[in-house]
């Protein structure tokens, strides 16, 4: 048995695991020049074998094959490119639970969310495939004797770096619309929740030509060597700010056009129409805390009329500790995960400390999870402030983990200061019974994806993105498939 490959006897219980595990570039597996780690099971730290870590060598091969597949994937028709798509989505179907299984061991979160995962990266899949057809240039008037008309043509070489909170998600549905506007791609797993990613590639062998999509388990130095290299004509990231300033900085040097979709500090609103059932529903929905608050869109930041405040930071707990417990990943029952690593434990429990020495009032939470069947993992509780200030770290920052704030309001021209004072801009859920008020929330919330009385949906064909630092593009629509071509005016004079 090779370095690179995982013995099903010595993983026991995690036999569903993918077994080869190198880099996958050219259409063929290769072993990584930057050698290997290990990947660990948060919810118990057992050793769930080999990553592949993929150094500036291995990238410039996976680019260069990328680039070698081009020449042809360019020119096939776009029906075919969209056959193509479909049978990759029909084959991630088929594997979804699977998948869930490898991403509930890999990254920690329930494996009833991830099944879920596997199908929506599927539907984006056949979403991106249907639109291939859209890819259309335009005709304008010119004269008599001349013909001038525009086409829409692919970048090249894109590359696409995702979060470890939807791995297979990511990884599957984002290299759909690069492939299906006529690029190829090189799509970076998460580090922390590389895994499915393997198995992905399985898939990508069996259904697209060799060198179409390519992809490359490694850390950060694979990051920058894949955004900087020189055949690399757009890049995409899922992550943090401080990721997306990196690629930002690369881009300029090659004047590159980027999609980022980064963090969020997202408010929840509720007005004093709204019963407080509601609202504490609503907030608890919002937080996410089924993936341990391990989502850029969660409302964080609950801000509540003073008429109805006392009874929803009273009621709260009783809400959340009835739908969200900490419990084994592997459970279909559970209902809330962990943390991806010991870094964002220890990052959260920071978060929650310095809101302690703030001021901000502890309402529930706080600590790590006391089930002695969770002790070796990287579990904390779900975790509510009160009275939080908009000087607090905890209001200004994204803590990504299982912190909810809950702010009191009374002005709303006041609301809407605090609200947009972050420099985040991602999401925003309002809660109101009136139709004027909901439309006047909307408008004044500096915030790319609103929800109305609802949390946490997406919608195929719906433009996801951010306003301010939570990034710039716009996702999951007819724009993103847009954004990766570039257009071509052609002017024709007659004889």
């Amino acid at each position: 048995m090779s370095e690179s490959e995982t013995s099903n006897v010595r993983l026991g219980q995690y036999a569903v695991l993918p077994g080869k595990r190198d880099l996958y570039y050219g259409g063929e597996w290769r072993k990584p020049n930057g050698g290997y780690s290990r990947s660990l099971n948060p919810a118990n730290q057992d050793d769930l074998g080999p990553v592949a870590i993929a150094d500036a060598i291995d990238v410039d091969r996976a680019v260069t094959a990328a680039q070698s597949a081009f020449d042809s994937w360019r020119y096939l028709s776009p029906s075919d490119r969209a056959g193509a798509l479909r049978a990759l989505a029909e084959s991630v179907r088929a594997n979804a639970e699977e998948f869930a299984l490898i991403d509930s061991i890999d990254g920690g979160n329930p494996v009833s969310e991830m099944t879920k995962d596997a199908y929506i990266a599927a539907a984006q899949i056949d979403y991106f495939a249907g639109l291939v057809h859209e890819l259309k240039g335009s005709t304008l008037p010119a004269s008599a004797s001349s013909i001038n008309y525009s086409v829409r043509e692919p970048l090249g070489v894109v590359a696409r770096l995702v979060a470890y909170n939807h791995p297979l998600m990511f990884l599957a549905g984002k290299l759909a619309p690069a492939i299906a506007a006529g690029n190829t791609v090189v799509m970076k797993a998460a580090t922390q929740a590389p895994l499915s990613g393997y198995r992905l590639a399985e898939l990508v062998d069996a259904t697209l030509p060799r060198g179409v999509v390519n992809i490359l388990s490694g850390e950060r130095a694979c990051g920058e060597a894949l955004v900087s290299h020189p055949l690399v004509r757009k890049a995409a990231l899922i992550g943090s700010v401080a990721t997306g300033t990196a690629i930002l900085k690369a881009a300029a040097e090659k004047i590159m056009p980027v999609t980022l979709e980064l963090g969020g500090k997202n408010p929840l609103i509720v007005f004093p129409d709204v019963s407080p059932e509601t609202a504490i529903d609503g907030a608890v929905a919002g937080m996410n805390f089924t993936w341990a608050g391990q989502s850029c869109g969660s409302t964080s930041r609950c801000f509540v009329h003073k008429s109805i405040y006392d009874q929803v930071v009273s009621g709260i707990s009783e809400h959340i500790f009835a739908r969200h417990q900490c419990g084994n990943p592997m459970d279909p029952k559970t209902t809330m995960g962990c943390l991806v690593s010991e870094e964002q434990f220890d990052k959260v429990i920071r978060f929650i400390r310095l809101a302690q020495d703030e001021g901000a009032r502890l309402v529930c939470g706080g600590h790590r999870s006391t089930d002695p069947a969770l002790a070796r993992g990287w579990f904390i509780e779900p975790t509510v402030f009160a009275d939080v200030t908009p000087e607090m770290h905890v209001f200004k920052e994204e803590v990504f983990g299982p912190v909810l704030s809950i702010i009191p309001w009374n002005d709303e021209d006041t609301l809407f200061e605090q609200v947009n004072s972050v420099e985040y801009g991602l999401t925003a859920s309002i809660w109101t019974r009136d139709l004027s008020t909901a439309h006047r929330a909307a408008a004044r919330v500096q915030s790319g994806y609103v929800w109305i009385n609802q949390t946490s949906s997406h919608f195929l064909g719906a433009e996801f993105g951010g306003y301010k630092k939570s990034g710039m593009g716009r996702e999951e629509g007819l724009s993103e498939l847009l954004e990766y071509t570039q257009i071509k005016n052609v002017n024709v004079k007659l004889s």
